[in-house]
């Protein structure tokens, strides 16, 4: 008599077991989709700087020429214009994860492979972006008397910062999308938010001391202000000149690497169902 033994079914991993080939599955996707989005396009990659140029034209000539913010900050305009490209990195990462997994839903059907290298290739592609961006960024700065620097070498650590925030956001909705469809529109209001939230059109010393310290609680304030220091004005405050006691900045570095964390915990708890629920 012989005894059957139960048929398990294997599912889906969240990264699996060879690291190289998920890294390669991830490169190939990033570097297929930031083709395709250019794919008979005549101006082609140029388009990658239209949006925050253009963006940055008007926002320069409305802040400097009708409401003054200029006066103040050295450099405004290239204050303005770093910020503004790390903050559409940061946005473009997180509102491309949250839908990522429902647009692939055909692919995860069918094909069986780590489920994190979908958002993974969408922060590669947004990193991809980044880069042809802040070239340039160098090139227009350099033009306004803004020359680099060995400090810039300091901006690595701060696109690391902004690296893991976005990931950790976006793992956490990407897998939030699949259940509730809510959650594109409330992180579309929640991206506004923080657009003003954040010193993309001001910088953080314009903001009243009495709120400086909530102020600062913000990662992306924190990280735009360092940038600010590095980047283009060394005689800028730094974030713990701005904050009542420098421990405080503890507070979004742990938002940081918490998100993070709670981001692939999330991820990879339902990753293994995710085609199920799609």
């Amino acid at each position: 008599m012989s005894v059957s033994t139960p048929h398990v079914v294997q599912r889906p991993s969240v990264i699996g077991s060879d690291f190289k080939r998920f890294f390669a599955l991830a490169w190939t996707l990033a570097v297929t989709d930031w083709k395709l989005r250019f794919y008979g396009s005549a101006l082609g990659y140029a388009w990658t700087l239209a949006r925050p140029f253009l963006f940055f034209g008007v926002i320069y000539f409305v802040f400097t020429e009708i409401v003054g913010l200029n006066k103040d900050v050295p450099n405004y305009g290239i204050v303005i214009l770093f910020s503004l490209v790390l903050f559409n990195f940061f946005g473009e990462a997180t509102g491309g994860c949250v839908s990522c997994l429902v647009v692939r839903e055909s692919l995860l059907r069918k094909v069986r492979f780590p489920r994190l290298v979908i958002p993974t290739s969408v922060i590669l592609v947004a990193l991809f972006n980044l880069g042809m961006t802040l070239i340039a960024v160098v090139i227009f700065g350099a033009f306004s008397g803004v020359y680099p620097k060995w400090s810039w070498f300091e901006l690595i650590p701060i696109i690391v910062a902004f690296t893991m925030f976005a990931a950790g956001v976006g793992l956490l909705l990407s897998a939030l999308f699949v259940r509730f469809r809510d959650v594109e529109p409330i992180w579309d209001v929640f991206t506004q938010m923080l657009f003003y939230a954040s010193p993309l059109l001001y910088v953080a010393s314009n903001v009243p001391e009495k709120y400086l310290d909530l102020y600062m609680l913000n990662p992306i304030a924190t990280l735009l202000t360092a940038t600010r220091h590095v980047a283009v004005d060394p005689n800028a405050p730094e974030p713990w000149d701005l904050v009542s006691s420098p421990e405080l900045l503890l507070i979004p570095a742990a938002l940081v690497v918490g998100l993070l964390v709670l981001g692939a915990w999330v991820f990879s708890r339902e990753a293994p169902k995710i085609a199920e629920n799609l």
